[in-house]
């Protein structure tokens, strides 16, 4: 089965843009961070998560993500879709168990970068309101109008940076799912029906 690289899509603007959420030149940009964090990251931890005590990382012979930019590629793909750990996997010619090693590799190493760049998403008003360059009370603006209504753009500030890496999170609030209460009678009554 065929698979993806970047040295496949890097002649091809809009797929690579459909991949990734980035231009090949903001990916270039962001290229020598990760790389940075990731070696970082490999000089301390296997890619299997336990603590490196041994020999240092090198880039064996088959390995499916050989160079800093595959490895981007991959994280980045993987975060734009969140596809199947199966599906990536298939897609970098490598399996499910091997996907899932890389992806809680990256994942870090990536978040790593991006705060090198000053662009790691804001997790709060006053995170997002620095900078944005506003008060906080219009940070709250902008995150609210953007949970009622999530078609119309809201404007951003003149002070803004003109980074493509400034992803804007909202509040992390308790779940409105209701909770099934297994305590309950008729819970306790319909599971024991169906284990006899």
């Amino acid at each position: 089965m065929a698979h993806v690289q970047f040295a496949d899509l890097q002649f091809r603007p809009t797929e690579f843009l459909d991949f990734t959420s980035l231009t090949l030149d903001e990916f270039q940009q962001l290229v020598p961070p990760f790389e940075a964090a990731f070696h970082a990251h490999m000089a301390t931890w296997r890619l299997d998560g336990k603590p490196r005590t041994a020999r240092q990382f090198t880039v064996y012979k088959n390995c499916p993500l050989p160079t800093p930019e595959d490895r981007l590629f991959f994280i980045l793909a993987y975060v734009k879709t969140y596809s199947l750990q199966v599906v990536q996997g298939r897609l970098f010619n490598m399996g499910q168990s091997k996907a899932n090693q890389w992806i809680h590799v990256l994942l870090p190493v990536l978040l790593a970068a991006l705060r090198t760049l000053g662009d790691a998403p804001a997790r709060s008003f006053t995170a997002l309101a620095q900078r944005l360059g506003v008060s906080e009370a219009d940070a709250a603006t902008v995150v609210d109008s953007l949970e009622e209504d999530p078609a119309p753009v809201a404007p951003v500030p003149a002070a803004a940076p003109a980074s493509p890496l400034l992803p804007m999170t909202g509040r992390n609030g308790v779940s409105s799912v209701p909770k099934t209460l297994l305590n309950r009678r008729t819970v306790i009554a319909a599971r024991k029906r169906i284990i006899r």
